[in-house]
């Protein structure tokens, strides 16, 4: 891919395309925090710790100029952190019924596979069922793993940490849909019939279409990235 080769970025509600060049860019700052970050929970020295401190703030400021994001945002999200970095985990549950795959319409308007990151007093299956109940009122048994993502691969859009997503494929077992906070409405739509507003920063066409391939094939191996 050259630099001229452009990516999807997803911002609010807005999508803009950013270049490889520029998501090279965001890669060095992101790894210059964790270094940062690293510095700041293994140093000793007074003298280190505030220069780790001071390159932990120039990378925030780095991403706010080239994210286009309030710095108070990045400084949030980057300076919070506390020990050790590690990417955050993600887990979606892909729930057929009929064949057809179940989204939840968040209150963007933008539909998804539900979900959202492990809480710390969870694992990765009871998160899943957890996030299924919350956002599409399902009871599920979660059967097998689809994939184990690296969402820079697939989710165009710019965070100061990594993130795994964890794709689950899901037996429903009871419930009923509710509106809540995060979602305004639950769909079973067939392979074909997938909406135009696919919240592709959180899962994209592609997940979407691979959980279809595990859901009809009862002999489907993880895809570990």
């Amino acid at each position: 891919m050259n630099q001229d080769q452009k990516h999807k970025e997803k911002s609010g509600n807005e999508t803009r395309l950013i270049t490889a060049s520029q998501q090279q860019w965001l890669d060095w700052i992101v790894r210059l925090q964790s270094l940062a970050q690293a510095g700041l929970h293994y140093g000793r020295d007074r003298f280190d710790l505030e220069r780790y401190t001071e390159i932990r703030d120039i990378a925030a400021r780095m991403m706010a100029a080239q994210a286009d994001l309030p710095l108070a945002r990045i400084r949030e999200l980057f300076c919070n952190e506390e020990g050790y970095q590690t990417p955050k985990l993600d887990t979606r549950a892909a729930i057929f019924e009929d064949g057809k795959i179940l989204l939840v319409r968040e209150s963007s308007g933008k539909w998804t596979l539900p979900g959202g990151w492990c809480d710390v007093d969870q694992s990765i299956a009871s998160n899943t069922i957890k996030e299924a109940k919350e956002e599409a009122g399902l009871d599920v048994e979660v059967e097998r793993v689809i994939a184990i993502d690296d969402w820079r691969r697939h989710n165009k859009i710019n965070n100061p940490y990594g993130i795994i997503k964890i794709f689950s494929l899901c037996r429903a077992l009871g419930g009923s849909f509710q509106p809540n906070i995060e979602t305004i409405e639950t769909h079973y739509f067939a392979r074909r019939e997938l909406p135009a507003n696919i919240a592709e920063e959180k899962t994209s066409r592609e997940q979407i279409d691979r959980c279809f391939d595990a859901a009809a094939d009862t002999n489907w191996q993880t895809r570990i990235e």
